[in-house]
């Protein structure tokens, strides 16, 4: 879509959050996380450095995707809020490189203190075992939004109420 469709949309989507009391984390573009006044941005290894993020962005919140340990402690040492970590299992979403898995989730788990966020071909089914792991929390995309999204997401708060 367009910047300007993406901008709509990233507003409509602040207000609802504003609404619900919840946190809106935009994806990459710093600008539209500052436009529509978001509480942060994450970004990947191949967007802009966090240092130069954390300048722009000021006290938002600032993910930084990871793929290994070594770039999970280089995020936290230069002043992440959280880690996304992944892909943990295989995914259809994006070519994410090969699936991490639950060790790799516990090495870095062992190593860092700021909140991880497991991405990739989580599930229902495998939710548990990646909290467990020692994920904060999930990011999840496919699980939801194929096929019913309504029934998809109350299987995901049924497993999160086993906690």
């Amino acid at each position: 879509m367009s910047k300007k469709e993406l901008f709509n949309e990233a507003l409509a989507i602040r207000k609802l959050t504003f609404k619900h009391k919840a946190l809106f984390i935009i994806n990459d573009y710093i600008d539209m996380a500052l436009a529509v006044d978001a509480d942060g941005v994450h970004l990947g290894q191949e967007d802009m450095p966090l240092e130069e993020a954390r300048r722009i962005m000021g006290k938002k919140i600032i993910g930084i995707s990871t793929h290994t340990l070594k770039q999970a402690v280089e995020a936290e040492r230069a002043g992440a809020d959280y880690i996304g970590f992944g892909p943990m299992f295989h995914t259809a979403t994006k070519d994410a490189g090969r699936p991490k898995g639950l060790r790799a989730l516990k090495q870095i788990r062992r190593h860092i203190k700021i909140p991880i966020v497991a991405i990739g071909g989580i599930t229902p089914e495998n939710l548990l075992s990646v909290l467990g792991a020692g994920a904060d929390a999930p990011a999840v995309m496919s699980a939801i939004l194929r096929g019913d999204i309504r029934k998809n997401t109350k299987k995901f708060l049924s497993a999160i109420e086993i906690l």
